[in-house]
């Protein structure tokens, strides 16, 4: 599900913070998400939040959001190929914000119940707050092209074969078949014990 909040991450969150300190990385705040370093920019579900402003979406494409918190719009150039499709031209539609950013809390917050030892990372070209432990990606997406609702995922670098691997990189499941991020975290662990053998 291509949202206006993936084109955020890209292009004034994860761009701009590429070009001034050299990473892509984002993470998931209690409303919303936010860049890892500098420029400080948090994504909510109405506004930008920019050194204490907050900046309205309603009425704004991504460029005149990005003019408005003094940020250079645009994606982390020659880093990924993959992308949300967002121009800073096009206009900023928050529609589901509350499934959107909901996906992201939960994955959040079962990553960290599953592997508390690691920092869960949210990366702008999928849109997906994940971790890696033992060759073995673990995460939420809020839908793609594949699986078009928020769904949690585990995905061994080297494929598996078995009843529990449904998708071609591995395991997905419907956040809405899941529930809590204790289920989550739950789902996340069997994967593990799948991908161990």
């Amino acid at each position: 599900m291509t949202n206006s909040f993936h084109g955020l991450a890209e292009l004034v969150l994860a761009g701009p913070q590429y070009r001034r300190s050299g990473t892509i990385r984002l993470r998931v705040t209690p409303a919303g998400f936010a860049t890892v370093a500098a420029p400080d920019v948090q994504a909510e579900a109405d506004a930008l939040v920019v050194d204490g402003r907050r900046i309205p979406y309603e009425g704004q494409t991504f460029a005149q959001l990005a003019a408005a918190a003094g940020l250079d719009v645009g994606a982390a150039e020659g880093v990924y190929k993959d992308g949300s499709g967002a121009r800073p031209g096009d206009p900023v539609v928050t529609t589901g914000a509350s499934t959107t950013l909901g996906a992201l809390a939960v994955g959040d917050a079962a990553l960290r119940l599953f592997a508390p030892d690691l920092t869960p990372v949210l990366w702008p070209e999928h849109f997906d707050v994940g971790i890696s432990l033992d060759e073995v990606n673990y995460g939420v997406s809020t839908g793609d092209s594949a699986i078009p609702e928020p769904y949690a995922y585990v995905g061994p670098w080297t494929p598996r074969e078995g009843a529990f691997w449904n998708v071609s990189f591995g395991a997905a499941r419907p956040l809405s078949a899941l529930g809590d991020a204790t289920a989550v975290a739950g789902f996340f662990a069997e994967g593990r014990a799948a991908a161990a053998g």
